[in-house]
């Protein structure tokens, strides 16, 4: 099964790393528009079979959408980086025209492929992509849910003490330091509440620190984390590629649940060979349903930018 992971970035190249290291394709794609960079990563990564012990081919191809052709699963990392300082909403004019260039090429070579999203600002774009790719909705997925949970799970782990694999823990909402919501109260610890251990200002110091997670890492590095949302956009690869069904956060269209419509948000959902199969409903406490609400708001005004700049 082959696998195109398009920007061979930072984020694009761990994501590729993530996925040979696990043997999940048996060839990968690594697409750039720079000149030999990805032909030369994914040189880098292919010295490691002998040492790692994987099989799966990687190919890194120059802007060649000829050589991802009949890809069952691509992930689209293109488009700049966020810097100190800038909103992912900042990023919508220049990387969308970019992702939606992308989409056009990946599907004229694979018709039946699914899209994972990483680009940001990622549920905007994730909405880009299902309003032009033409593909059906559960083939188009946007991964950042995904990464806020695994970034939720930390920070209560660090609290807790307690190791991460250990914990049940997500975020819905949009994919922003201001619009994800990180569902504290219904954050388990091998089934056991984690606000059996918490105090309400223990529960908001985690949830405040998920939610500035990629804006702290940011200021720290220069530019936007890579090693989790590459981990991220693999295991929601995997899920598909090998047909898992684990249920993850991600951004996709919603039709009347959770009261919205017409939006790519954040919701649980189950990932298998189908791209998303089903959305799985959480009872929400009215203040969490507010939240969400307001999450919604703002990525609708985001969202309203595509329209105005005559992207879609």
């Amino acid at each position: 099964m082959k696998v195109t992971v398009v920007g061979a970035g930072a984020v694009g190249a761990t994501t590729a790393d993530n996925i040979i290291r696990r043997n999940i394709a048996q060839e990968l794609v690594l697409l750039d528009i720079k000149e030999g960079f990805a032909e030369g990563k994914a040189q880098d990564m292919s010295q490691t079979a002998a040492l790692l012990g994987f099989e799966s081919k990687i190919n890194g191809v120059t802007n060649d959408y000829l050589a991802t052709a009949g890809s069952a699963v691509a992930v689209i990392t293109s488009g700049i980086p966020r810097k100190p300082g800038m909103t992912r909403e900042e990023l919508i004019g220049t990387n969308a025209n970019i992702v939606k260039t992308v989409l056009e090429n990946l599907v004229k070579h694979s018709p039946d492929i699914i899209i994972l999203i990483v680009s940001n600002p990622m549920d905007t774009m994730t909405y880009l992509a299902l309003k032009s790719s033409g593909l059906p909705k559960n083939r188009i997925i946007g991964m950042g849910g995904a990464l806020d949970s695994a970034r939720f799970k930390y920070q209560i782990s660090q609290k807790l003490n307690a190791a991460a694999t250990d914990l049940n823990a997500i975020v819905i909402g949009g994919h922003g330091d201001t619009t994800m919501i990180p569902l504290i109260k219904h954050a388990t610890w091998n089934s056991v509440r984690v606000s059996d251990f918490l105090s309400e200002d223990e529960e908001a110091d985690i949830v405040q620190k998920t939610m500035v997670g990629g804006a702290t890492l940011t200021s720290l590095i220069g530019t936007s984390a890579w090693y989790a949302p590459g981990a991220a956009a693999a295991a929601m690869v995997e899920s598909i590629v090998r047909n898992q069904g684990k249920l993850f956060t991600a951004s996709v269209l919603l039709e009347g649940e959770f009261g919205h419509d017409d939006i790519a948000l954040g919701v649980p959902v189950i990932i298998n060979s189908k791209g998303w199969d089903r959305i799985i409903p959480l009872d929400l406490s009215p203040e969490e349903e507010e939240l969400l609400a307001n999450s919604a708001t703002a990525v609708r005004k985001m969202n309203q930018v595509l329209s105005d700049e005559g992207i879609i």
